[in-house]
């Protein structure tokens, strides 16, 4: 669980949920509203990580953000929002009016979604969709979006995902199952999912955008992903991409750490969020 993530000095937790945890990263300031400098609410990372992630790892990536000059807002997926789309649409409008509360709601927002959190974030990207008028301030707060390991491509590669994250032991069998629940509850998960692929590749998001993935991922069909870059690129976002012919899912830092801290370090400077001289 996340609460056994220990952060580095200087940095307050505060459970907000099960599985949403805020990181204040001023001693003594332990609020939400806490200011980044005079006039400026300090800016915040929405984290999403992967399914199964353990909270070492997650702390790795939140350590980056604390020197870097963010807060990091942390929000866990569970398997049952993905295999129930409706589920995972609730949680994803909990999340929207969380983000608009009053501690989070004037605060410039980046996104940083590994692997299923991807999936997570679309969620609230189809409550955006619906009335993108209304949540127009929350668009326009959105200052970058980076995606790690995004699951993309057909319903075998989210089987296959769900096979490599929850059991790899019975992942053949888990992913022959998942095949067919996925073809069971038609209605109630693959419209759901072609619903969300439509909104993610018409996203009502037009801040930068960065992605992090390899060709031997078997969770993910990168051409497939790299043709939705191409489409994002056309529709006028700023997107760089980097990708490696080998990795790890959701594991390209630990992989290819010199290559992965340079590239985000770069792409983070360039939305003028934090200090120049902020070093990752």
């Amino acid at each position: 669980m996340l609460s056994r993530v220990v952060p580095m000095a200087g940095v307050t937790a505060h459970k907000i949920s099960k599985r949403i945890t805020f990181f204040a990263s001023d001693v003594g300031a332990g609020t939400p509203a806490a200011s980044y400098s005079p006039g400026q609410p300090k800016p915040l990372l929405l984290l999403l990580p992967w399914l199964g992630s353990r909270p070492q790892a997650i702390a790795k990536y939140c350590e980056i953000y604390f020197r870097t000059g963010f807060d990091v807002l942390v929000v866990e997926s569970e398997v049952s929002q993905f295999l129930w789309p409706r589920w995972g649409l609730e949680y994803g409008g909990r999340l929207l009016e969380l983000l608009e509360s009053e501690g989070f709601s004037q605060r410039p927002l980046l996104v940083h979604a590994f692997s299923i959190g991807g999936y997570t974030f679309s969620q609230v990207l189809v409550h955006v969709a619906k009335d993108t008028q209304r949540y127009q301030s929350l668009t326009n707060r959105i200052r970058g979006h980076i995606y790690d390991s995004l699951v993309m491509g057909s319903l075998e590669h989210m089987a296959t995902g769900l096979g490599k994250t929850m059991f790899p032991r019975l992942e053949g069998l888990v992913r022959t199952a998942g095949l067919m629940y996925f073809r069971v509850f038609k209605h109630q998960t693959v419209d759901y999912f072609d619903s969300s692929i439509s909104i993610f590749w018409n996203t009502p998001l037009m801040a930068p955008a960065l992605f992090f993935f390899s060709e031997n991922d078997a969770m993910c069909d990168y051409k497939s992903l790299e043709k939705m870059v191409e489409f994002w690129k056309k529709r006028g976002l700023l997107v760089e991409s980097k990708k490696w012919k080998e990795s790890v899912h959701a594991g390209h830092l630990r992989t290819h750490p010199q290559e992965y801290l340079s590239t985000l370090e770069n792409f983070v400077l360039s939305l003028n969020m934090v200090p120049l001289k902020a070093k990752m």
